[in-house]
Order: C-alpha cells, then sequence, then structure tokens
C-alpha cells in the first residue's frame, strides 16, 4: 500500500479531511475522479485502466455517461471495479456532465480527466501529497505529454511546453491572463472549495480558463507536480478545436471580464501596448467593461501618432513621460506576435517596472 504525509493512505485520507474541516464517514473516498465521457468507446477503457494502477487506492471514479450513442455504456457496463460510479444522462455538452458529476463525488478532493487520457501511476498520490502541504493551495495541476505525436502541431506543442515551465504558484499566476496555465484534466481541486466556487459555469468562454481566473480572484494558490503525470490526447475533435467558447475572442472576452473586476478596479488609468489586432480585440471589451484606455503603445512608425478607438498611440520613447502624468497607471502588454511578450518585459524590467503591479501580459 502506498504511504504519504507519514502514515497509511487511511490516515492520510482522515488527516486530508480533518485539514479541510469535512466531517466525513470512514467510507468516503480520498479522491473522486470526474470523468465525463460522450461516444469514448475507442479510448475510455485506456483511460479506466490507467486509474486502475495508481499507487493510491482510496478513490472513486464518477463517469459521467453524457448520452453517448456508441458501445460506452457497455463497456462501462463490464467494467470490474468496484470504485467505478456511472452517472447516466442525456447528452448536453460537457459543461453540465461536469457539473452533474461533480454533484455525485464524494471525494475529499476532485481530480479531473478526460475519457482519452492517461494518467501515470503515482499521479493521484504526489497531487495529494502536494495539496495538503499548504492548506492556500486551491488547484494542484501536472506537467503533460501530448500524444500521439503525429498528431501533436507546433502551436499545440508551443502551448505544452509553454505550461509545463509554469510549476509554482508565482509563475502560474504571472501568466494567467496569457493562456489557460493548468491542463484542466490533470487538475486536482478540494471538492468543498470548488462547489463554494459555484463549480463549473456557463459564460460563453472556456469553462476551465473561467475556473481558474475565479481561483485567482479568490486569493487562491496554485501549483503542479514537477512531473508529467498525464498523458494528453490531441486530436482534430478535442473541444478546443471545435467549440466556439475556445476561440481567441472569447479567450479575450474572459480575460478582459476578469481584468475589469479584479487588477483594474482600484486604477485611475489604464494603457496598452499594442495596437495591433490583439490589443485592438482587448480594448474593445475593455471599454464594455468601463476601462476605456487612456493610451496605446506601440512600435510600429506608421501608426504613432494616430488614434485608434479615439486614444492616441504613442511610441515606446514616450511612455515614461507620459506615464507619470497618468493617475495610479497599470499597463497591459497586448501583442500576440511571438518573442514580443519577453522583449517587453525586458523593456520594463530595464525601466523599474514592477510585473503584476505596474503592468500585466495579456498575450
Amino acid at each position: 500500500m502506498a504511504t504519504f504525509f507519514g502514515g497509511s493512505q487511511y490516515h492520510c485520507r482522515r488527516k486530508a479531511c480533518q485539514d479541510l474541516a469535512l466531517d466525513v464517514p470512514v467510507t468516503t473516498p480520498l479522491v473522486s475522479v470526474l470523468l465525463p465521457v460522450y461516444n469514448g468507446a475507442t479510448t475510455i477503457e485506456e483511460a479506466l485502466d490507467s486509474l486502475a494502477s495508481q499507487s493510491l487506492e482510496d478513490f472513486e471514479i464518477v463517469v459521467v455517461d453524457d448520452g453517448s450513442t456508441d458501445d460506452t455504456a457497455s463497456l462501462l457496463a463490464g467494467r470490474n471495479d468496484a470504485r467505478l460510479r456511472v452517472v447516466r444522462r442525456p447528452h448536453a455538452g460537457l459543461l453540465p456532465a461536469l457539473n452533474e458529476g461533480l454533484k455525485a463525488c464524494r471525494g475529499c478532493y476532485v481530480a479531473r480527466m478526460d475519457a482519452d487520457d492517461r494518467c501515470h501511476p503515482t499521479r493521484l498520490e504526489k497531487q495529494v501529497a502536494l495539496a495538503a502541504e499548504n492548506d492556500r493551495i486551491g488547484v494542484v495541476g501536472t506537467l503533460v505529454r501530448s500524444f500521439p505525436a503525429q498528431d501533436v502541431a507546433e502551436g499545440f506543442r508551443i502551448y505544452e511546453q509553454w505550461q509545463n515551465q509554469l510549476i509554482k504558484h508565482e509563475q502560474i499566476v504571472r501568466e494567467i491572463f496569457i493562456e489557460s496555465p493548468i491542463a484542466h484534466p490533470s487538475a486536482m481541486m478540494r471538492r468543498q472549495e470548488l462547489v463554494e466556487m459555484g463549480g463549473y459555469q456557463e459564460r460563453g468562454w472556456p469553462e476551465d480558463y473561467d475556473l481558474w481566473l475565479r481561483y485567482h480572484a479568490a486569493g487562491r494558490h496554485f501549483a503542479k507536480v514537477p512531473e508529467v503525470l498525464l498523458d494528453w490526447r490531441e486530436h482534430e475533435s478535442r473541444a478546443t478545436r471545435t467549440d466556439s467558447r475556445y476561440s481567441v475572442e472569447n479567450f479575450l472576452r474572459a480575460k478582459a471580464h476578469y481584468l475589469c473586476s479584479g487588477p483594474l478596479v482600484e486604477r485611475g488609468s489604464v494603457v496598452v501596448w499594442g495596437a495591433g489586432k490583439t490589443g485592438r480585440r482587448l480594448s474593445k471589451h475593455l471599454i464594455r467593461g468601463g476601462h476605456r484606455p487612456d493610451l496605446f503603445v506601440d512600435i510600429a512608425q506608421d501608426k504613432i501618432g494616430r488614434t485608434m478607438r479615439n486614444v492616441e498611440i504613442i511610441g515606446v520613447q514616450d511612455l515614461p513621460a507620459r506615464w507619470s502624468q497618468l493617475s495610479h497607471p497599470i499597463l497591459l502588454a497586448a501583442v500576440g506576435s511571438r518573442g514580443a511578450r519577453e522583449l517587453i518585459r525586458q523593456q520594463l524590467d530595464q525601466w523599474g517596472w514592477h510585473e503584476g503591479d505596474d503592468f500585466l501580459c495579456v498575450a
């Protein structure tokens, strides 16, 4: 039997639940694996086999069959695992399936997984151990490896590499307005807290990114086990490719919403570095949220001196002087070109500006 926290899994479970202020019966599992599936007959058994090999034994698997029309139901019925619980529902989509599954979860922690991914044997054990180190941690992820190699495009590979570099809380929140910093099927959360957060919400943008931004707004911490513990399957039918909620425009809507309700609330002035496509689209949503930029900054000579959305565009060299004239300003770096973010950071660092206080990167 695997051990951690210096004791057996039974004592680990009791300690973890006590730390979460949960008065739970002995039969309550430590972890609930929340696994929605729709027509997953070709991959569901591989996913469940990977869970059957976990070093942690004290968990349940809550599979939400979202109205599958293939052999998913019969394959689930044929599994011989007492920890498997199946919730069947008419097809309604991922977000309703997640919330219905969350209601069925009994564990102190909820670990997400998709029906086409694979867990490494120590995933659950190591995530629980990391979460228990600090009660400020709300979300624990892992490093991921996308597969099969021949189906992983360059863009997704770059995203995977970027995400796997974000391990500590400070690294994750530094990049949280750039992209989703945690692979959703690798995440583990405290069940009671996730419920109190409102579970998964339909906002017209990605439900997982919205959840991370809500945890961030609530001041909760993030962490990752610094090991690849999830194999993340890439394929043409992935929601990020087919669901309009995952469009660039909807990611920008999410960023603007949480910027306007968070970091921008106490600011008297907003400057957007980037008068190109990304800055223009972001500023539209900032204006809708009540925060019209005071200035745009750009390096393109043909843009400097002009206006965008009736706001002046200035050159980088003019920014320090104009900055001093603004009231409690913050700068949003919104340039999507590869490598631009680091160049902007280098320039602002040379001026002695502090990320998270004087500026945020949002693209």
